[in-house]
């Protein structure tokens, strides 16, 4: 017998964050995220998310302890924009438990059909501009920032309870060296462009940066599928976090003719520095996150956001923009100390983009799946 509670989003998460040491107590790849973030996310009064969505949690339990959890939400934005009646599931973790699974995802179709959606899809945590996608491919690599970590049941799981593919996302890994010489052409092609003026992330200035990389952001993904562009109050939350995490060196903001034309956005994988906190920064946790990210450094990074405006991407002229966003990155974390990053994700389909990838070098070593299923 499953017992499944409803919890409200900001409402106590006790269980729902400290499941995880049960489902992934033998997964010695797993890092658990800081309960403080997972916790902003999950707050109406701090995730600017909420602004156009809403949402529920729901814990599982049985035998009297908490075996799993999941959440539930739709995204306004989206359905705005899409018009799909799509509502979303996020956060799955169970234990090995077709049961557990079933019940949580039930509720979780309960609740949106109560909202009026026909469809569910997920995993996105909480929606496709924070964490997507359950890992079926590349269990031996722990997870880099902001990306999901799972067991290798669980999409089997979900599968059983009705779930089927709607659309696979890869991660590459990349390792930092010198590009080859196509690569390196268009860079200096690119450099060599009067009119194409190419600098770092300003943290002085983030603010300002923030909104010149959303601007690229909004129009290079904007036909991306399921794009949902990024609000005023999510762009100003995005500054807030770069203004504590962001490395310069791997970033770049690419002008032409003075507008706003390409961007490329790393970060330092935080999670390599955070396993051994066990998700608390009490009472010592914040002093050694902040220690190791001034002296220690991370030595892995996660490109994030990587665009190019469409009038500019359609230019001949500027076909080795996207290379040249790779030379540099590549060697802006040479010189911090970077030896490797996660690009992506990227989608499946985007032959462009994913052979841009290989280009440069990079394998790819895991896949992220979105599932979906109609409540009928």
């Amino acid at each position: 017998m499953v017992d499944i509670r409803q919890t409200a989003m900001g409402g106590d998460l006790r269980d729902f964050l400290d499941v995880v040491d049960l489902v992934y107590e033998d997964d010695p790849r797993y890092v658990r995220p800081l309960d403080l973030e997972q916790k902003e996310r999950l707050s109406p009064k701090k995730n600017p998310f909420f602004e156009h969505g809403e949402g529920v949690v729901f814990t599982a339990y049985k035998g009297g302890r908490c075996v799993g959890r999941v959440t539930a939400q739709i995204d306004r934005e989206h359905l705005g924009r899409y018009k799909d009646d799509a509502g979303f599931f996020g956060f799955l973790d169970t234990v090995d438990d077709e049961e557990v699974c079933k019940a949580l995802l039930a509720r979780a179709e309960a609740w949106l059909k109560g909202k009026g959606m026909k469809l569910i899809r997920g995993p996105l945590s909480l929606n496709i501009n924070e964490e997507l996608g359950m890992l079926v491919d590349g269990f031996d690599a722990p997870p880099t920032l902001m990306n999901p970590h799972h067991r290798r049941y669980q999409g089997g799981l979900v599968e059983k309870a009705g779930y089927a593919k709607l659309k696979d996302f890869f991660g590459w890994r990349y390792e930092v060296g010198e590009p080859n010489a196509r690569v390196r052409k268009a860079q200096a092609e690119v450099r060599a462009m009067p009119e194409v003026v190419a600098r770092p992330f300003s943290k002085k200035d983030a603010d300002r940066d923030t909104r010149i990389t959303l601007d690229v952001f909004n129009d290079a993904w904007s036909e991306n599928w399921g794009f949902v562009p990024a609000t005023p109050a999510e762009a100003r939350k995005m500054a807030a976090d770069f203004k504590l995490f962001i490395v310069p060196e791997i970033t770049r903001l690419v002008f032409i003719d003075g507008e706003p034309a390409a961007c490329a956005i790393a970060l330092p994988n935080v999670n390599e520095i955070v396993g051994d906190l066990h998700g608390k920064l009490l009472p010592f946790g914040f002093a050694k996150l902040l220690y190791r990210l001034k002296v220690q450094g991370a030595r892995s990074a996660r490109l994030i956001i990587l665009g190019i405006k469409k009038k500019f991407r359609v230019q001949r002229k500027y076909a080795g923009l996207s290379l040249f966003l790779y030379a540099e990155m590549n060697d802006g974390g040479k010189r911090v100390g970077i030896t490797w990053g996660e690009l992506g994700w990227t989608l499946e389909d985007n032959a462009a983009v994913n052979t841009g990838i290989r280009t440069m070098g990079a394998k790819k070593y895991k896949t992220y799946r979105v599932y979906e299923k109609a409540l009928t």
